[in-house]
C-alpha cells in the first residue's frame, strides 16, 4: 500500500510502497483510510521537535487525524463491523490502567499514538483496535469529519474544561482562527453564553471566524490587556504566547493549545494575579464521541481543502506558508 513516510528529520516525507497490515489480535480493527488531517504538528515531527518525545523509529507513516471504512476486525470487536463508516481517536488505549478506568484515556500508561510514535494514518490503510473506533452518525462522511479526530477533538478538549469558567457575560478571547481556532469558536457557540473575541493577523482568518459567529474578531495589533476570563491560545508560539498571557485578566486562566514557544513568567506574577496556565492535549474518546454529536447536529463543521495523498508536501508547504485557511485533508 502506498504511505507517507519520514526517513529522516529536516527532510520532507516521501511516498513509499509499504506492506499492508492486518487485524491478528482479538481487539484490533483495521480501517481502510477514506481522508486524513493535515496538523501543524506534521510539520514539527518533520522538524524533529517530537523525536526525543516519541522516541520512533525511522522511517515512519505519520497522520494522527483518521477516519475511513472498518475493512477487518479481531474475533473479541462488537462496537463496529465490517464496513462501518468510523473516525478514530488519536489513541490506541489499554482500559485497563487507572487513567482509562477513570475515563482520562488520553493519559492512558499503556497507549500508542499512530502517527507520533507508530504507524499512522497517512496511508491507505490503518491498524488500531476498538476502543479507538467512534462509530460515524447516517450520512457522515470520513473525509468531512477525519480532522475531527484530533483538531476537533483537541478544540473540544480545552472548551469542555473552560466551560465552568465562561459564565453569561464572560469574556473568552480565542487566538488564532485557523485549523483548530475556527473549530474553537464553534465549540464555545454551542456550550457556552460568554462573550468571544478572536484575535488572528489574517483578514481571511478572521473573516472565517466572523462567518462562525465570533462576537468580535481583531488582529494582534489591539489592545487586549486583562481583558479576558479565559484565554483559548491555538498558537503557542511566534509571541501569541506573551500576548495571550497579558491578556488574562486577574484570576483568569490561559489555555495552551498550540505550541511551539515558550512561556516566561515571573512566579510572583502569578501568585499576586492568581493566574491559572494550563496545558491541553487531544481529549479523551468520550470528548470525541461528545463533539461528533456536535458534528452530527451541525452545531461543528470543518472548513477544509482536500489533496491527494500524494500531494502531502504541496499541501505541508500551503500550510507552512499560510496558504491554506482551516483545514488540510489527504485523500488516499
Amino acid at each position: 500500500m502506498k504511505a507517507v513516510r519520514v526517513h529522516a528529520y529536516g527532510k520532507r516525507p516521501t511516498i513509499d510502497d509499504v506492506p499492508e497490515p492486518t487485524a491478528a489480535g482479538p481487539f484490533d480493527v483495521l480501517v481502510e483510510i477514506g481522508a486524513a488531517g493535515l496538523c501543524r504538528t506534521d510539520l514539527h515531527i518533520v522538524e524533529g521537535q517530537w523525536a526525543e518525545k516519541s522516541g520512533v523509529s525511522l522511517p515512519y507513516t505519520i497522520g494522527h487525524e483518521n477516519a475511513g471504512w472498518v475493512r477487518e476486525v479481531g474475533s473479541a470487536v462488537s462496537n463496529v463491523a465490517v464496513g462501518d463508516a468510523v473516525i478514530l481517536h488519536p489513541l490506541a488505549t489499554c482500559g485497563l490502567c487507572r487513567a482509562c478506568r477513570g475515563g482520562d484515556d488520553v493519559h492512558c500508561d499503556n497507549a500508542t499514538f499512530p502517527g507520533i510514535d507508530s504507524d499512522g494514518g497517512m496511508a491507505e490503510l490503518l491498524l488500531t483496535n476498538a476502543r479507538a473506533v467512534v462509530k460515524l452518525a447516517p450520512g457522515q462522511e470520513p473525509r468531512a469529519v477525519a480532522a475531527l479526530a484530533d483538531a476537533g477533538l483537541t478544540a473540544y478538549h480545552a472548551v469542555r474544561k473552560a466551560v465552568p469558567l465562561l459564565h453569561p457575560g464572560a469574556t473568552c478571547v480565542v487566538i488564532g482562527a485557523g485549523g483548530l481556532g475556527h473549530i474553537g469558536v464553534q465549540c464555545l457557540l454551542a456550550m457556552t453564553a460568554a462573550r468571544i473575541i478572536v484575535v488572528d493577523p489574517s483578514a481571511r482568518a478572521r473573516e472565517l471566524a466572523r462567518q462562525f459567529g465570533a462576537h468580535e474578531v481583531t488582529a494582534p495589533t489591539d489592545d487586549l490587556t486583562d481583558t479576558a476570563h479565559v484565554v483559548l491560545d491555538f498558537v503557542g508560539e511566534q509571541g501569541a504566547e506573551a500576548a495571550g498571557l497579558a491578556m488574562t485578566r486577574r484570576a483568569g486562566s490561559y489555555f495552551v493549545i498550540g505550541y511551539g514557544g515558550t512561556v516566561t513568567v515571573p512566579t510572583i506574577d502569578l501568585i499576586s494575579t492568581e493566574r491559572n496556565i494550563i496545558g491541553n492535549l487531544v481529549g479523551s474518546y468520550l470528548d470525541l464521541a461528545e463533539l461528533m454529536t456536535l458534528a452530527a447536529q451541525g452545531s461543528v463543521t470543518l472548513h477544509t481543502r482536500e489533496y491527494p495523498l500524494g500531494a502531502v508536501n504541496e499541501a505541508m508547504d500551503d500550510l507552512e506558508t499560510g496558504r491554506l485557511a482551516g483545514r488540510g485533508i489527504l485523500v488516499p
